[in-house]
């Protein structure tokens, strides 16, 4: 297929095939159709959506997240940790181990205990072995340690008192006490 002769001169004028030519025409049609779009468009749109334009372009990082319970997960997908309320209804950081027993929870007791700081330690049966915790009206530190769940032996500072204190408590639940009194 041949062109006719002024078609052929002017592609040779330019330096360029009239391929190129079609496809530079394009590129730049298409570029100016853009930059016109970006202009018009907040005169041409409603509002609302405007606005929300605007609120894209300067929105700023989050001051704070609301959630009722976050989780930590490991590279498996299990909980590992999780920030959330216990069923009591204190706020808790609960910590577990690779087969998902809670081992440990940072934490406070709910209203009705004053809402008291406490620590547990969870032995592998999920039972509490060692609580560390502020007690009483006088917010004095106890240290209970437990086996299989039972109180066996409780340090701390007498909460009307503010005496130290150690009591033990036997397998069959008889309380002695080494000193102070509790």
């Amino acid at each position: 297929m041949s062109l006719p002769p002024g078609k052929i001169r002017a592609a040779r004028i330019y330096g360029y095939p009239s391929m190129n030519r079609a496809y530079l025409a394009g590129v730049l049609s298409g570029f100016a159709g853009g930059v016109m779009g970006a202009w018009l468009l907040p005169y041409l749109s409603d509002s609302k959506s405007h606005g929300m334009m605007a609120t894209a372009a300067a929105a700023q990082p989050q001051e704070a997240l609301s959630a009722r319970r976050i989780q930590l997960v490991d590279n498996t997908g299990r909980t590992r940790a999780e920030l959330a309320m216990s069923p009591d209804g204190g706020p808790g950081i609960f910590f577990y181990d690779m087969a998902g027993r809670n081992r440990l929870v940072l934490g406070l007791y709910a209203s009705s205990e004053s809402e008291q700081p406490f620590v547990v330690l969870n032995d592998t049966q999920q039972h509490a072995a060692g609580i560390f915790r502020l007690f009483g009206p006088r917010e004095t530190p106890v240290v209970v340690l437990k086996s299989q769940g039972r109180d066996r032996s409780v340090y701390g500072l007498n909460p009307n008192s503010l005496q130290p204190f150690l009591v033990n408590y036997s397998s069959d639940g008889r309380k002695t006490s080494a000193f102070g009194e509790f």
